[in-house]
């Protein structure tokens, strides 16, 4: 069933939000990267444990953003489909999405059986 245009009013706010609240994330812990030195992270006495524990946390925070970031251009491509009325459409198959995968995952692009294609083809 395709979406009506109240669904898509509100889902288009859940994206919205959903994306502000990832830009708020994603600036906080980027200026928290900036305000802690490598330095201060593995300890003035540097042996290889800290500095173990220094990297894992800075790639940690990175693994972090680039999640964040990824979820980010999803959203943006969500907003795109909205503009261009495509939204709630597969982007495989063309089957309408169901208004609950919309609802729990709002940027959405696929339908359940063709993402679960998706992510088995590009699992790596």
């Amino acid at each position: 069933m395709a979406l009506n245009r109240r669904d898509i009013i509100q889902l288009a706010s859940l994206i919205e939000e959903r994306r502000d609240a990832l830009l708020d994330e994603i600036r906080r812990e980027v200026a928290r990267g900036r305000d802690e030195s490598y330095a201060e992270v593995a300890g003035a006495t540097h042996d290889a444990g800290d500095e173990a524990l220094a990297d894992m946390v800075a790639d940690l925070a990175n693994a972090e953003v680039t999640r964040d970031l990824g979820e980010v251009r999803g959203l943006d491509a969500a907003l795109r489909r909205i503009a261009d009325g495509n939204f709630g459409i597969c982007v495989d198959c063309g089957s309408d999405i169901p208004l609950a995968r919309l609802q729990a995952q709002p940027g959405a692009a696929r339908c359940i059986e063709c993402q679960a294609r998706h992510e088995k083809t590009y699992r790596h």
